[in-house]
């Protein structure tokens, strides 16, 4: 009895065992391995697309730009090529072609006697210039007519006054001094017979002043470079210039003598100036009846040599050696 109740226990051992095999045989079949891999977040998910998308076959651009590629937050101004120091000459035909014009504002410039200070070479700072005119107030609003109504020239700055400046009612005379071959002489304004008193309908101290600084010697500008620094604050496209509307005025023979430069007899001191600026040299003196006589020298012998005599205000005689 012993014997057949041994082994019916390992019978049912060797069951067990195999019964426990196959049970988890079962289990390993039914396992759900997708639904054990759903709990992990996909790496690449599938994208899903609604009729009509539109689908990208190359990514952005700037996807594949570097950042020394990438445009600049703030744009430059228009580089000019300013070298050199200014010269008299060029002095002499910024007030003739500059000082005078008429422009639009293109942003508000404050008023009194500080103005704005441009810093030539740099991005406008308008949140100085807005500050500026928040303080001081606005002197010349956008879309205001504007006259360039003195250039004045320091070591490192040109100082430019619009519709009479905004540093009151002392202030130098609308000239230029200026030493040449050791005699000194003025430029005035060749649109405004009074310098003294600024361009018709323009008080001192009302207006607008800018102070270009340039942290250097100011270097030589033509006309056309002075108009393209005040560019981002006034507009001169589209605007008849004051000497224009000027010559406009003069008899025929006198304005075509203007147009090509030349000086001729009947001419004032006004038109010889608009015609051929001013002069190196002036010599006065008295003939035999005590006429005042003024001579305007242009030139140095032996080298082309213009004389312009007035005789009291108008030009009685012009004279060229060698011929």
């Amino acid at each position: 009895m012993l014997g057949v109740a041994r082994a019916a226990a390992l019978v049912f051992s060797t069951m067990t065992f195999y019964t426990a095999c196959f049970l988890s045989l079962l289990m390993l079949a039914d396992a759900d391995v997708p639904r054990i891999n759903s709990l992990r977040p996909e790496a690449n998910p599938a994208p899903t697309f609604a009729p009509g998308d539109e689908i990208e076959l190359f990514p952005p651009s700037s996807a594949s730009t570097s950042p020394d590629q990438q445009a600049p937050a703030t744009a430059q101004p228009t580089s000019l090529n300013l070298s050199g120091t200014l010269q008299d000459n060029s002095k002499l035909l910024l007030v003739r072609y500059v000082s005078g014009e008429l422009a639009k504002a293109v942003k508000p410039l404050p008023a009194g006697k500080e103005g704005f200070i441009v810093n030539v070479g740099t991005p406008t700072n308008t949140e100085q210039l807005d500050r500026a005119v928040a303080t001081h107030g606005a002197a010349i609003h956008p879309g205001d007519n504007v006259v360039i109504s003195k250039l004045e020239f320091q070591n490192h700055q040109i100082v430019v006054d619009l519709n009479g400046g905004g540093r009151g009612k002392k202030r130098l005379r609308d000239r230029i001094h200026i030493e040449m071959s050791g005699m000194p002489t003025e430029q005035v304004s060749s649109t405004n017979p009074n310098p003294d008193a600024g361009p018709a309908g323009l008080q001192p101290g009302l207006g607008s002043t800018l102070f270009l600084e340039f942290n250097k010697a100011v270097p030589d500008l033509t006309p056309d470079d002075l108009k393209t620094l005040l560019s981002p604050f006034v507009n001169f496209n589209n605007q008849r210039s004051a000497s224009v509307q000027w010559i406009d005025t003069l008899p025929p023979d006198i304005k075509k003598a203007i147009q090509e430069r030349e000086a001729v007899v009947g001419m004032d001191r006004e038109m010889v100036v608009a015609a051929v600026g001013k002069p190196d040299h002036k010599v006065r003196e008295r003939d035999a009846d005590g006429n005042d006589i003024e001579d305007w020298i242009y030139g140095q012998p032996p080298s082309k040599t213009v004389f312009v005599r007035f005789t009291g205000e108008r030009v009685t005689s012009v004279k060229q050696f060698p011929k």
